[in-house]
């Protein structure tokens, strides 16, 4: 049947067939005949199969992922013998009073291919995995005992135009079901629903066959269908949801209508809704859950919304296909803007150089333009959907233009996304992926490199710019996300982007031991497969959000807080660096602040001293106001430190969040931490030598031969020593086509990971141990001499450490700081810095300055593979305690990267899955002077140029002492 609006309700009977399917699989198309599709088959043999689902993640076959090439030989159209074929056969029977008459059996998505019969009558076959396909069944339908034959092949033709960056999973993976169509009934309809910012006025056509009426009582309106009428509104947008509740009449129908009024258009070199300019804070979104692959539930796909929401994003693309419907509705009543993708990608046709392409050939144009229909027809009615995209990575061609040639003549109303032709021949928004940060300025400042057209060279000049794929959030990170939004909020041309990607596609396992971890390709044997690269998400597999999403969340905050007029990049607004004034800036598009309470908190090293209101008028988008702070409940005048942390928080409850939700924060300074005069210097202890070949230095004991750390005052501990290697990130590792020299495959050339630890002397005086040491690795003479120099006073040893390089070092590293091990059992952390979670250099925007506390398990960050993770920055003091208290205390000068782990960094480095990491008898304790940054260039760009850590000489200290059972922590020494 021809595509038509998808609506999820109406008062015509509809029949769901999901539920236990008998299924049969086959190892080829062709293993098997059609007599299974008879009625009096007998599939007594079959095992039982849930549908909605894929075979393959039930014991038939197995999942494979694939980036970009396709897991079989590139002929098209053809495909190979061994093609798994799943045969499904269900039986049902119809309610009571269903009635005879006009019925359509609906398919939401198969993938790839399928062939159904009904009652032994076949009625065709389709391609479209993720688009909906309908069949007129009335006339074969039974009261009772119907069955349902469909054969599922894994391969088609279909999937050439299906190369899309995520597991290849066969199946009927969407809703099948039976929708009675009386006479009369709705065959389609378009509902128009535009807004005029100028008057306030919103016009309504709602276009029908057969014609109708259509009511929305809320605005006094019963028209004809076909019929316009202008009416004061209250506009639909991203922020503002607002949906108008009507309802259309056929003859034999009627169906519930959810009306956004809204109008997009692309003006003066913008994108703009409702007259206005809009900044995407997006995301893109893979259909994903760990147990069912592309099967997912209302319940998940309202908590990936719900989740969105909270996290301050505002917009979708449905990467690299229409999601499943209801997700569609429920991005129009929560409020997101979408990006509607149609299901094509021929990604794999680029490593032949695009020889073969289906989208510049015109065989394949009728496919093409059947996918586009599809889309547009089924979506057409929502108001969430701002533009509408081509398809992804599929080079260009004539196929792409006829697509859109239809889709400009179909809905002339929403604007053409698509990424992969740089000349924007056949679209109304310049879209990249991936471009670094000078590329995006100089696409700001409409001097990006220019066509060799000059024709489509001013066109596309003058056309808005979106990054529909940056910041890959790929493992620990993505790094310069703070960069990129304020290029976007410093050029109106950069419109902002869509993060890659929502979710880790980690396929959920267990060990024979019961353990849970998530797999990605290769584990399923693949014959070939891209990795990890399937866990790119902001949310792991099972939708707890990622550092990066928190990070992410804090960068796009609709609100600004920060220090008022005279102060510097950091908030501050006071002469001697604190702040007496907060600024406050409404970076939403179209809502003013009425809907948030401000707050403010006070606290002086880490503890709440005071908190309170702040009156913040209503300020229209883009405005902002300056207010004084109230006095200091206390004045922190002895040298310790002091914030004041202004929050904006929901007013009341919402659709998508309750009364209280944090919205936006900032941190401003009170007062700085300043060294107080000094008392009287205690007397330094004298090292003095002890029995079996020690040295005892104040509370510290050391082996007279290394130097090395062995006890300090009854704890047992190795170390600390000069450590320059972590266990690569994704980022660190970088995509195989990223240019030379990516990150970890340098430090691993250069040998980082294998580092040779020479001692050159231990020195004793009068009043410190000094150890001098050449730190190198094997086959270089690239080394960093490191001298330690040991001081006791009381019961507080302090480590003075002066790290310089030797050699032309080629490139930065990957940290600068010491490691050591404690005893296990001290497993509880607690520090004063940045927290709660992990943050580095380019990752930290998000690290709130306080106190905070948790067990060392809880500090990793458990990503799909094991990398780096866990480091807490911008640390004064840190301490590992047991339960009862006791334990060490560390503080450092100047502030400090913190990580707690319980395996040493080695195992991180060579484990798979989190289940390869097994917890040991010590605690690993890294204390970083400094970090590399984090970057994207998984498959973005790298890390820049100022987080990035140079080879320099280094110059950091630690103190550290004990702590006896139950303690008050005390503020950091300044000396």
């Amino acid at each position: 049947m021809p595509p038509r609006a998808w609506y999820a309700r109406s008062d015509a009977a509809r029949i769901s067939l999901h539920g236990t399917w008998r299924f049969r699989l086959s190892a080829t198309a062709t293993a098997e005949d059609d007599s299974f599709a008879r009625p009096d088959f007998d599939d007594a043999q079959w095992e039982d199969l849930r549908v909605p689902g894929h075979w393959a993640l039930k014991g038939h076959g197995a999942p494979a992922y694939t980036n970009t090439a396709y897991p079989f030989p590139v002929d098209p159209p053809r495909v190979p013998d061994e093609n798994p074929t799943g045969d499904h056969r269900h039986l049902f029977d119809l309610p009571e009073g269903w009635g005879e008459g006009p019925a359509v059996l609906h398919f939401g998505g198969v993938e790839s291919c399928a062939r159904v019969w009904l009652n032994g009558q076949e009625l065709g076959h389709f391609k479209g995995s993720r688009l909906p396909h309908e069949f007129e069944v009335g006339h074969l339908l039974r009261p009772r005992r119907n069955v349902l034959a469909v054969r599922v092949h894994q391969w088609s033709s279909g999937s050439y135009l299906e190369d899309q960056d995520q597991w290849w999973l066969p199946g009927i993976f969407r809703n099948v079901s039976v929708h009675r169509r009386p006479e009369g009934a709705v065959v389609d309809h378009f509902v128009h629903a535009g807004f005029d910012h100028v008057t306030g006025q919103g016009t309504l056509r709602v276009d029908c066959a057969p014609a109708g009426r259509v009511t929305v009582p809320e605005l006094g309106l019963d028209l004809a269908t076909g019929e316009s009428a202008s009416v004061p509104v209250r506009p639909w947008t991203a922020e503002r949801p607002h949906l108008y509740h009507g309802e259309l009449v056929t003859p034999g129908e009627r169906i519930p209508l959810r009306i956004g009024f809204r109008t997009v258009r692309v003006e003066d070199g913008l994108l703009k809704v409702n007259g206005r300019r809009i900044l995407l804070r997006g995301v893109n979104r893979h259909e994903f859950h760990p147990r069912y692959g592309r099967t997912v539930g209302p319940e998940a796909m309202r908590r990936d919304l719900l989740l969105m929401k909270r996290h301050n994003i505002n917009a979708v693309r449905t990467s690299h296909y229409p999601p499943h419907p209801a997700f569609l509705d429920l991005c129009d009543e929560l409020g997101l803007w979408v990006i509607d993708e149609c299901d094509l990608e021929t990604h794999g046709f680029a490593q032949q150089g695009w020889r073969g392409n289906p989208v510049d050939d015109a065989r394949w144009e009728p496919a093409l333009l059947d996918r586009a229909r599809r889309m547009v027809e089924r979506d057409k009615n929502h108001p969430g959907i701002v533009l509408w995209s081509l398809g992804n990575e599929c080079g260009t061609g004539r196929g792409l233009s006829a697509m859109a040639a239809w889709m400009r003549e179909r809905d002339p109303s929403r604007p053409l996304h698509y990424e992969g032709d740089r000349s924007c021949a056949d679209t109304d928004v310049y879209s990249r992926m991936y471009a670094d940060h000078a590329e995006v300025e100089r696409v700001g400042q409409r001097t990006e490199t220019p066509l060799s057209d000059p024709e489509l060279n001013a066109r596309r000049r003058e056309l808005p710019f979106i990054l529909c794929e940056y910041a890959h959030a790929m493992g620990n990170g993505p790094g310069g996300l703070s960069e990129y939004q304020r290029l976007f909020e410093r050029y109106e041309r950069c419109q902002g982007g869509f993060v890659w990607e929502w979710i880790d596609h980690g396929l959920r396992q267990q060990t024979s031991d019961g353990e849970v971890f998530h797999a990605y390709g290769g584990d399923f044997g693949e014959e070939l497969h891209d990795g990890n690269f399937v866990c790119d998400g902001l949310v792991f597999p099972d939708r707890t959000p990622s550092p990066g999403l928190i990070e992410f969340k804090k960068v796009i905050e609709p609100v600004r807080i920060e220090g008022g007029s005279g102060g510097g990049t950091d908030g501050s607004g006071g002469a001697d660096g604190s702040a007496d004034t907060v600024r406050i800036t409404n970076l939403h598009d179209f809502a003013d602040l009425d809907h948030l309470a401000f707050r403010w908190t006070y606290e002086v090293e880490g503890e709440v001293r005071g908190d309170g209101g702040l009156a913040v008028p209503p300020l229209a988008p883009g405005e902002s106001v300056e207010l004084k702070l109230p006095a200091p409940p206390v004045v922190a005048d002895d040298g310790r430190e002091a914030f004041w942390t202004v929050r904006s928080v929901l007013a009341e409850d919402t659709a998508w969040a309750k009364a209280g939700h944090e919205v936006a924060w900032g941190q401003l300074p009170a007062t700085r931490r300043v060294a107080t005069p000094p008392a009287p210097a205690p007397a330094l202890a004298t090292p003095r030598r002890g029995e079996g070949n020690v040295i005892v230095l104040g509370p510290g004991i050391f082996d007279a031969t290394t130097g090395t750390l062995g006890y300090l005052d009854g704890i047992r501990l190795t170390g600390p020593r000069l450590d320059v290697w972590r266990a690569p990130t994704d980022n660190d590792e970088a995509a195989p086509w990223q240019p030379e020299p990516r990150p970890a495959t340098e430090w691993r050339r250069i040998g980082l990971h294998r580092m040779r630890h020479r001692v050159d002397a231990v020195e004793t005086g009068p009043d410190a141990l000094v150890v001098r040491t050449r730190v190198a690795p094997a086959g270089t003479d690239l080394a960093l001499r490191a001298v330690y120099c040991w001081t006791a006073e009381r019961d507080v040893l302090r480590l003075a450490m002066a790290v310089d390089p030797e050699g032309d070092w080629p490139g930065p590293l990957p940290r600068m700081g010491v490691r050591m091990s404690v005893c296990g059992s001290l497993r509880l952390a607690e520090w004063y810095g940045g927290g709660p979670g992990e943050g580095y250099p380019d990752t930290r925007a998000a690290a709130r300055v306080g106190r905070w506390s948790m067990p060392v398990d809880a500090m990793q960050t458990p990503y799909v593979r094991p990398q780096e993770n866990g480091a807490r920055p911008g640390v004064r003091w840190a301490q590992v305690t047991r339960s009862d208290g006791s334990g060490m205390r560390i503080e450092g000068d100047p502030e400090f990267f913190f990580t707690a782990r319980r395996w040493p960094v080695e195992e991180l480095d060579t484990a798979r899955h989190t289940t390869d990491l097994t917890p040991g008898d010590s605690v690993w304790l890294h204390l970083d002077h400094a970090q590399h940054g984090i970057g994207s260039q998984s498959c973005g760009p790298g890390v820049l140029p100022q987080h990035r850590l140079e080879v320099a000489p280094a110059r950091f200290s630690f103190a550290f002492s004990s702590l006896r059972g139950p303690h008050i922590s005390l503020a950091l020494d300044p000396q």
